[in-house]
């Protein structure tokens, strides 16, 4: 199949696909981290060129209940209340113009959105996933606004130290959460996990080089 990876820069999710004989390319306003087919650019250059699958992870940033405080409280330092409110609406404009791509398979990434994300957007039923179910050791909530596609099976399913019973094994599985503030934190809590790229890349794609079928 002919798989786009939207705003993806690590090269993880579409490594996985490659490796299974499929045609995928990842795409991002960044440089891929991992050599391989790649479009450093607007993805909206390339959203309309006959994909059979898409994969995206949208910025999640102002969508997501964790940040609804900017919108209604002081805004961060630096920020302004219509600076706040215009990035929800772009990121809401962006998520939509995935979301309704003409790809016949896609899985949209997004978080737990908030009220005023939710009005914009109004998302379907999504899947909620961990790293830990696909032998990840992390925690980090992942949802999944599924089309075409069917929800991932657990592969590899951990069981997660508890913070009370081992404290600093909890602590290494909360890195994600526990970023400190600076200029690689967004990096790092985007961060792609083996275990559910290579579970997404056999469950929804398959390794094709088996079936003697052309990408």
């Amino acid at each position: 199949m002919k798989i786009l990876i939207a705003c993806e820069y690590s090269g993880v999710v579409r490594d996985e696909f490659l490796a299974l004989g499929h045609d995928a390319m990842s795409c991002d306003i960044l440089e891929t981290d991992s050599p391989g087919p790649h479009y450093k650019g607007d993805v909206r250059d390339v959203l309309n060129d006959e994909w059979d699958m898409m994969i995206a992870h949208p910025e999640c940033t102002r969508l997501t209940n964790a940040g609804v405080r900017w919108l209604t409280n002081a805004p961060p330092s630096g920020k302004t209340f219509p600076e706040m409110w215009k990035g929800l609406f772009e990121g809401a404009a962006f998520y939509k113009l995935l979301r309704d791509a003409k790809i016949p398979r896609k899985a949209i990434e997004n978080p737990v959105m908030h009220c005023y994300a939710q009005q914009l957007i109004e998302p379907r039923e999504r899947q909620i996933v961990q790293p830990w179910y696909f032998g990840d050791k992390a925690f980090k909530a992942t949802g999944f606004e599924l089309y075409g596609l069917p929800q991932l099976k657990d592969t590899n399913r951990l069981v997660p130290p508890k913070k009370e019973e081992d404290p600093e094994e909890h602590k290494r599985w909360s890195a994600i959460h526990m970023a400190s503030p600076g200029p690689n934190r967004a990096k790092i809590r985007s961060k792609s996990f083996p275990g559910m790229a290579r579970a997404m890349a056999m469950q929804w794609g398959g390794d094709i080089r088996q079936m003697g079928i052309a990408a």
